[in-house]
Formats: structure tokens, sequence, C-alpha cells
């Protein structure tokens, strides 16, 4: 029904742009992603998982104020999801984060040159300077 699909949405939505919420949205849609079969089924569903959840962080929800804050609040725990150290969720967490920044460089390549490409490139461009 609608109302259930907007309540979820508005709850997801709210739980994304909390400290750690993509994280803890990431590992809820992630979990038993893996750690079964190796095959390339279970390859193949672990693509499309990852890119769904992609697709799901890079959208700016209905209840956001502006597509900036969004960006602003999210970017920075999608670099985060970069430097996973458990070995297990890394490889995972890492499709989704890149995945989702080509894509937000696809839709908004301004606002996620500000919030993703500089923070990300930023050790490089010091290193440059000198």
């Amino acid at each position: 029904p609608a109302w259930l699909r907007r309540l979820c949405g508005q709850l997801l939505s709210e739980r994304l742009m909390r400290p750690s919420g993509v994280q803890a949205v990431v590992r809820g849609i992630m979990e038993g992603t893996g750690s079964g079969g190796a095959g390339a089924e279970a390859a193949a569903v672990d693509w499309r998982k990852c890119d769904t959840v992609a697709k799901i962080l890079a959208s700016c929800p209905q209840q956001c104020l502006s597509l900036e804050d969004y960006y602003r609040l999210v970017c920075p725990q999608i670099l985060d999801l970069l430097h996973i150290q458990d070995k297990l969720t890394a490889r995972q967490f890492q499709r989704v984060a890149t995945t989702t920044l080509l894509t937000m460089v696809k839709e908004h390549p301004q606002l996620a040159e500000k919030y993703l490409l500089q923070p990300l490139l930023a050790p490089l461009l010091r290193c440059s300077e000198t």
C-alpha cells in the first residue's frame, strides 16, 4: 500500500541522514550477502544488491529540505564506507561506495565535487602543492 511505502521511505530517509546512518542502512540491506555460496549466481546477486543500495543512497529523499543538505550529511558517510576494516564486509561496502560516488558525480557533478571528490582527493592535492 502507498501509506506503507511512504512510511518506509520516511524512516529510511531519517536513518540515512543521522550519524552512521548510511553504514547502518548498508549493513541492514547487505546482511547475508556474499557469505554463502561462491559462484557466478551469488556474485551477480551481490552486484545487483550493491547497485540497488547505491541507487538508494544517491537519491535525495523527498523529506530532505535541499539536495545540498542531503549531500552535506550523506557524502562524508559514503566516503567512510571506503575505510571499513572488516575484510568480509569491506569489499561490498567499497563496491556500494564507488557505485554511489559514480552515480552522484553523473547526476549532480558540482555537489559531488564539493562533498565527495574534493575530500577524497585532498591528500593527493596537498602532496602535489609542495
